[in-house]
């Protein structure tokens, strides 16, 4: 087995999917966010995911996806492929495509809508890693959408398997996030799926930050990510006071509602989503660009 590339540390922008008003997904406007990213400091692109709108794009253009943002990134940046699904064999067919076209990792969602037990997800895991676990494999966790939790004991027995490196902890649940920062072998990092609580696990231990917010403001969180990693408290924290309403105003709705009406209003990409998905009410239109203005995005 090939050594395995090393982890990226920081900011982690789990990006948009780039639509046309038809719904076509944009591969133009993709290039052009990755290569904004690349300026802003960006230290790792993840796409398709949650906010990549994995539900409603086939696999044909899942592939596509990861293909082209790594085409775009050029090796200047990692790129972390969403690969999950609620089947395992499709879940390794992605990752064995993503490894083919030069991902730096995959990113692997609890199974979800059918709600294994714990020896289900293991297995589950187990047999991606052992399929293509030269490709770095980074477990996600995130019961609110999946059903399905990966308990404690299930992520310690699966930090075991040789290429399983991470896991992306989004429950927002800092005293669970600490016990893995905790007990997991050395080597294994922890990275926050939540905003709002990403600075407090980076100050504990995890190893960086699987953003939403990093979408519309990649340069500040890459340096609160910075500050945080070096246990820089101060400067951290006077970061994350800036950025917290858009942490709260981007999940008035479900992601991606919130954070693609808001990348639009900066003008990256269109604000086109797939259904069942719908644009931000308007009603929510107005705290959203106000949460963009208190951090020095909109001046207009």
């Amino acid at each position: 087995m090939a050594s395995t590339p090393s982890l990226p540390r920081g900011s982690i922008v789990a990006l948009v999917t780039p639509m046309h008003d038809t719904g076509r997904v944009d591969y133009p406007a993709l290039r052009r966010l990755v290569d904004w990213h690349v300026e802003q400091g960006t230290d790792c692109i993840g796409v398709v995911g949650t906010t990549g709108e994995s539900p409603t794009v086939d696999v044909a253009e899942h592939c596509e996806i990861i293909r082209v943002a790594v085409e775009q990134a050029a090796g200047r940046v990692p790129v972390m492929a969403g690969c999950g699904a609620n089947s395992t064999a499709e879940a390794i067919a992605l990752a064995e495509y993503a490894r083919e076209v030069g991902a730096h990792s995959q990113l692997q969602v609890v199974p979800y809508y059918n709600k294994p037990g714990q020896e289900g997800l293991y297995r589950h895991f187990r047999a991606i890693a052992e399929a293509t676990g030269d490709l770095p494999v980074v477990l996600y966790n995130v019961p609110g959408r999946s059903a399905a939790d990966l308990q404690h004991d299930t992520v310690l027995r699966l930090a075991q398997v040789p290429g399983i490196v991470a896991i992306k902890e989004a429950t927002g649940n800092l005293e669970r996030a600490q016990w893995l920062i905790r007990e997991a072998p050395e080597g294994f990092a922890v990275y926050s799926g939540d905003d709002a609580t990403a600075v407090a696990l980076m100050l504990c231990g995890g190893q960086g930050n699987v953003s939403v917010t990093a979408n519309v403001a990649p340069r500040m969180m890459r340096e609160l990510c910075a500050a945080a990693l070096a246990r820089d408290v101060a400067g951290a924290m006077d970061i994350q006071m800036r950025l917290l309403p858009l942490h709260r105003q981007l999940f008035v709705e479900a992601n991606p509602i919130p954070v693609k009406w808001a990348i639009s209003r900066l003008g990256l990409c269109g604000p086109t989503l797939r259904l069942p998905m719908t644009e931000l009410d308007p009603a929510n239109r107005p705290a959203v660009e106000a949460a963009l203005r208190e951090a020095g995005l909109l001046l207009d």
